[in-house]
Parts: C-alpha cells; sequence; structure tokens
C-alpha cells in the first residue's frame, strides 16, 4: 500500500478470496497523476498465475453462492450499496488523483450505489416459462448461472462499471473475477476492501489490477470463465471475441466504442440543442464512448446554433486542478491519451477548420475544441474534448452523413417535428436514439448497448440480469 495525502492508505494490491495480496512475480507498475504529474501509487500487477487463482477461488466459490435464496444474496449487496454511498468523497477523491476526473462532477459512486440497491432485490426475477403445447409434457425453462464470470472495466467511470457489471452478475448468482484498468485500479481496489465489510463471502469477488496482457488475454481466454463482459476499445474488443472463440466459446458482452451524432434540425431549441450536446462532449473532458462528438446542422440555423454551441462550451469549461471543487473541466487521463488527442488535432487542422479551442499547452489538458466542415475525424473515435460540427440541408442528406461509419452507440435529433424523429429513430442504427436529448441521458430500465461495431449485447437493470444467465429446457413426461 502507499500514500498520496490521502486519509488513510491507499490499497494497490490484488484482492483475491477476501485477502489482498501481492502479484505472484512481485510486478508493480507507476500509477501518474495526470494533473501533478507523480507517481500516486504503485499497483501490484496480475500475471497469468494470479489470474489462475482468481478463478479457482470464484469456481471454488460458486457452488455456495449459486445455492442461496435471492434474499440471501441481497443482504450482501444492499450493504455494498450503503458503503458505497458513504464512501462518495474518498471515491471522489481517489478518482481524481488516478485519472484527472474533477470531484466537482463525480456521479460514478451514485450509479454504483444504485445498481448495488436495485439487484440487492432483481434476484426474484429470474424466472423461467411453461407450456402444455406438447402432448403428454409438462416442459419448462429455467434461468441457471453461467458460474465464474469475468469483467474487464474501463478507466472513465471505473465505480460505476464495477456495479454495472457486478452488481447483476451477483445477483444471478455468479461469482466474478474483475480486472480494473491499470489507468484507473484505485476505486476497483477501495470496493474490493467494501466487498469484505459488506460480507462477501471468500471467492465470491476477486478484483485483480493489471494489463490487457497478460491478465486480461488470460481471463479471455480461460476455460474456466463462462462468461465475460467487457467495456472498452472496438480493437480489445475483437481480440477479447477472437480468444473466447478459440477456448471454450464463453458468452461474451461487449460495449465498445462510439461515434455519436447529434443531428439540429432548423425548428428545433437550439439553445437546448446547444446546451446539451456541449455537456455531452465536455463532460470527463470528452473521454466518454457515447459522447456527441460530431454535429450535423441545418444549413438556415448553423451560424446561429455554432454560436450558442461556442458560447455554451466556452463558459462551461473551468480548467484547472481536479481536486478544487470550483473546476469543471481536468486533464486527460494520462499522456498517451493526451498525445492520441494531439494526433487527431494536426488531422483537423489539415483536412477541416479550427474554430475554437485545441492544446492547452499546460500539462495534459485539452480545451474544449471545435472544428467545422468535413474532416477524417468525423469518422475516428477521439476521446476528448473535441467536436466537429457539420452541415446539411435535407433529411437525406442527414440521414447519411450521420450513418456513414460503423459506430452505432448513441444518436441524437433535435427537433419539434415528432414524425420526422419517429421516422428517423427507425432508420438510424444506434442502440440509444434520443429526441430533444443527448448522452449522457440514459435510462436505467431500458437497455443500452451498441449496433454494428459499437457491441454486442445489452446492460441496464432487468436487461443486466439477464445477460449473466443461461436458459435450460426441461420436458417431463406425464405418465397417463
Amino acid at each position: 500500500m502507499a500514500q498520496a495525502d490521502s486519509p488513510g492508505p491507499i490499497e494497490t494490491r490484488l484482492f483475491i478470496n477476501n485477502e489482498f495480496q501481492p502479484g505472484a512475480d512481485g510486478k508493480v507498475f507507476n500509477l501518474i497523476n495526470p494533473y501533478t504529474q507523480e507517481i500516486v501509487p504503485q499497483v501490484h500487477e496480475a500475471g497469468e498465475q494470479d489470474v489462475n487463482k482468481a478463478v479457482a477461488a470464484a469456481k471454488a466459490a460458486f457452488p455456495t453462492w449459486r445455492d442461496l435464496s435471492p434474499a440471501e444474496r441481497g443482504v450482501h449487496l444492499r450493504k455494498m450499496a450503503e458503503l458505497i454511498r458513504e464512501s462518495q468523497p474518498e471515491l471522489a477523491r481517489l478518482e481524481s488523483i488516478s485519472t484527472g476526473k474533477p470531484v466537482s462532477s463525480y456521479f460514478d459512486a451514485k450509479i454504483a450505489e444504485g445498481y448495488f440497491s436495485y439487484f440487492a432485490e432483481a434476484g426474484w426475477n429470474v424466472q423461467g416459462s411453461s407450456s402444455l403445447n406438447t402432448p403428454g409434457n409438462l416442459n419448462l425453462t429455467v434461468k441457471q448461472h453461467y458460474g465464474v464470470v469475468a469483467c474487464i472495466i474501463p478507466w472513465n467511470i471505473p465505480i460505476g462499471f464495477f456495479a454495472l457489471k457486478l452488481a447483476p452478475a451477483l445477483a444471478a448468482g455468479n461469482t466474478v473475477v474483475l480486472k480494473s484498468s491499470e489507468k484507473a485500479p484505485l476505486t476497483s481496489a477501495f470496493a474490493a476492501k467494501l466487498a469484505v465489510k459488506a460480507g462477501f463471502p471468500p471467492g465470491v469477488i476477486n478484483v485483480i489490477s493489471g494489463f490487457g496482457s497478460p491478465a486480461g488475454s488470460t481471463l479471455a481466454s480461460h476455460m474456466d470463465v463462462r462468461c465475460l463482459s467487457f467495456t472498452g476499445s472496438t480493437r480489445t474488443g475483437q481480440k477479447i471475441q477472437a480468444a473466447a472463440a478459440m477456448s471454450n466459446m464463453k458468452t461474451v458482452h461487449l460495449e465498445l466504442g462510439g461515434k455519436s451524432p447529434a443531428i439540429v434540425f432548423e425548428d428545433a431549441d437550439l439553445e437546448s440543442a446547444a446546451q446539451q450536446t456541449q455537456f455531452s462532449i465536455q463532460l470527463m473532458s470528452g473521454q466518454s464512448c457515447m459522447a456527441n462528438s460530431r454535429i450535423y446542422v441545418q444549413e438556415s440555423v448553423a451560424e446561429k446554433f455554432r454560436t450558442l454551441f461556442k458560447e455554451n462550451f466556452s463558459a462551461a469549461a473551468n480548467l484547472g486542478n481536479p481536486l478544487d471543487p470550483s473546476i469543471s473541466h481536468g486533464p486527460q487521463v494520462d499522456k498517451i491519451q493526451y498525445d492520441r488527442v494531439k494526433t487527431f488535432l494536426a488531422v483537423g487542422e489539415k483536412d477541416g477548420k479550427l474554430t475554437m479551442g485545441g492544446d492547452g499547452r499546460d500539462g495534459l489538458f485539452i480545451k474544449p475544441t471545435v472544428f467545422e466542415n468535413d474532416s477524417q475525424i468525423m469518422k475516428e473515435e477521439i476521446f476528448g474534448p473535441v467536436v466537429v460540427i457539420n452541415t446539411f440541408s435535407t433529411e437525406a442528406e442527414a440521414i447519411e452523413k450521420a450513418s456513414n461509419i460503423e459506430f452505432g452507440l448513441y444518436v441524437s435529433v433535435f427537433t419539434r417535428n415528432l414524425d420526422r424523429a419517429v421516422r428517423f429513430s427507425k432508420l438510424l442504427e444506434a442502440g440509444t436514439f434520443g429526441i430533444n436529448c443527448t448522452s449522457p441521458s440514459i435510462a436505467n430500465d431500458m437497455p443500452f448497448g451498441g449496433f454494428k461495431m459499437s457491441g454486442l449485447g445489452r446492460e441496464g437493470f432487468m436487461h443486466g440480469l439477464y445477460s449473466y444467465l443461461e436458459t435450460k429446457t426441461i420436458l417431463i413426461k406425464m405418465g397417463a
């Protein structure tokens, strides 16, 4: 464990079978505060041996956890929700020093609390069906647990994804091995401490830190992992799917990249559209898969919309120390991401028109940035506070421009014409379609996921639960 101007020690070890422990080979890696550029702590790195140990612990714990009633499992989930709520200030601080997320806009803990609270009760909804349609038979379906589930989470909303994946998997009766991102391991390790306080039996929750290789790749190809849920880049998702197919054909759920468009018609409430779209791309310094990073505006109102958008975009971003409650815009998560965004800025300046922002030239900050006209970066996921604003004249042109990409996570249309909005909802390929609203707006009781290369499967409340269950058919031949 290490210190970092904190109220207490920062846990950085692996959590396996309810015990914190160093990696088997003793490897550690530096976690750099993106604002100060100082080492926060050194974090223990899981290798193949550690992954195997964590999976073995989860496998051994599965029969006992599986056989508990939903109410018995729910006791621990409910306590976890309470502990997360009480720990919100410390979770916000840990995320700020590891990823640069401003404490002023920290919402992860609220998401996590909500998921653990919901799934503390939702286990009772695991239901099958029955049929008398086959003469002489009573036929049933039942929903059954996979066994060991692996979860690999991203760095942008770590404790939120910790809960989004663990809570339904645990409520469904599975045991879990979770790998945190090497960019954001601190809140997952902290949550592991909360899991002990919540009374989860040994082996039910295992949390490891490390890199895609060997930790993530070992989970993806492990023969005792029956289901894997991953949120991250499309490229990594493809590698995971291939590894799963080449090993034991484990079920894979993927929530991947996005390049979400917002389409603004001349009859829209332009002030609302400008405010919502700027918030979507500025939140978390643009480091969100569903941020509306490309905007298409009808030509007749393009100049007015651009003016409103830039005014909102500029006013909303107060760059500085993310631990300061007055700061709303932090740095990019690390130098790798900062350099990646700068590469896209160079491309955008070459084939587009930069009209606002750019490199902050102060640490790892990228200013709220606007490009106008068409550019190659219209098709690339940048993961920074960078938006391209283009125009259209007709509905057909708007549909063509918005659809000309392999991502399909979130689409927004701003218009007062409901008939038009419904037409667009049918024609545009995306897992979520917003009418007069945009990301990060979602509904917890609605499924979330992507079309095309934005992913496979859906997450959310009820939809998340059934993602972690198999369906079995039971045929009962009845006597005369």
